[in-house]
């Protein structure tokens, strides 16, 4: 063992480090961001436990049956939602709650209320568990600006008014990407300290790639302006060579690859799903202030993604995110169908 190479390992950047660290350019900050952060990060390292033990639970007869104290074993996305819910009240800075869980929002009792609105998907892709294909949590923060009584208009705002947004992603290691609205940040959990240290500093996607990612099955339901840029990325007509297509199945894997080796990632909207598939608030929106953050663009089919103004919490859009050439593209495509070109 190299003892003096450990000794060297406290000069690590970790998540709490970096976030006093951005704290500190705030000299009239009382820390509750800081505070907040620590506490979505405790949920990260508790789920991503939960999961990494989910297929030996399953070996060993635990998931869905009764333990010795008569609790039944809960489902690993109802224990991530209790786990993430219980985390953002006891902080004491929150005041509302919208989980993909739940159906309605969770209003923080007036004793522990704070001036933070959370939305998040806790976790993402859970269908995906038993393949051992990467899941994971998203986030995003919204602050209620006046003080009066919460409600749900405080968290129904566009996505361009979120203060921070970010996802934790569990697979062959457990990586939590984060944007305070000042660039994007990758760490990477390291178990033997248990703590998140600075791996990605300012992630920036390329402006463009050479990827594509979309579930193909959905083709013969596709609009034209989809099926169009999924057939140029096939068959260029320019003598560029065709894109390569990715696609896990799994938002949180694939935005992350579309993050760091740049592409498009693209959920369109279609006959079956008019409305496109993912949820504004805690999936379209916090994956587009990232994007942007790093250089990239988020675009709806009819306008920048963090513009939308949602109307109900679980309300559903179209998305096209990634580099910023590929993002053009497919607005140019759209923007001629609207000309009726």
């Amino acid at each position: 063992m190299d003892h003096e190479a450990d000794a060297y390992r406290t000069d690590l950047m970790t998540i709490t480090r970096y976030v006093l660290n951005e704290q500190s350019k705030y000299p009239e900050s009382r820390g509750d961001f800081t505070i907040l952060l620590n506490h979505i990060v405790l949920g990260c390292k508790f789920v991503c436990t939960a999961v990494n033990k989910a297929g030996l639970a399953k070996l060993i007869g635990l998931a869905g049956e009764t333990n010795v104290q008569g609790e039944e074993q809960k489902k690993l996305d109802v224990l991530s939602n209790e786990v993430f819910v219980k985390a953002l009240v006891s902080s004491g800075r929150t005041c509302i709650l919208v989980s993909e869980e739940d159906e309605e929002a969770t209003f923080v009792a007036p004793s522990k209320r704070g001036k933070y609105c959370v939305v998040f998907d806790p976790l993402d892709g859970s269908s995906n568990i038993d393949c051992g294909v990467s899941i994971g949590t998203i986030f995003g923060i919204y602050m209620v600006k006046d003080d009066h009584e919460p409600t749900l208009d405080d968290v129904l705002q566009p996505g361009k008014h979120m203060l921070a947004a970010g996802y934790c992603m569990y697979g062959s290691s457990c990586t939590l990407v984060l944007s305070t609205g000042e660039g994007v940040n990758g760490f990477t959990l390291d178990p033997s300290l248990g703590e998140f240290i600075l791996t990605h500093p300012a992630i920036k996607i390329p402006k463009k790639g050479k990827i594509y990612s979309v579930n193909e099955g959905n083709a013969k339901n596709w609009d034209g302006p989809t099926a169009k840029y999924v057939e140029k990325c096939k068959f260029p007509k320019d003598g560029s060579s065709p894109k390569s297509l990715r696609y896990i199945g799994s938002m949180v894997a694939d935005v992350h690859r579309t993050l760091l080796y740049g592409g498009i990632f693209l959920y369109p909207a279609d006959k079956k799903s008019p409305n496109g598939k993912l949820r504004v608030l805690y999936e379209v929106f916090p994956m587009s202030f990232l994007m942007e953050q790093a250089g990239g663009q988020a675009f709806t089919g009819k306008q920048r993604a963090l513009d939308l103004i949602p109307e109900k919490i679980h309300e559903r859009s179209p998305i096209f995110l990634g580099s910023y050439d590929d993002v053009e593209e497919i607005k140019a495509l759209y923007g001629a169908e609207v000309k009726g070109e």
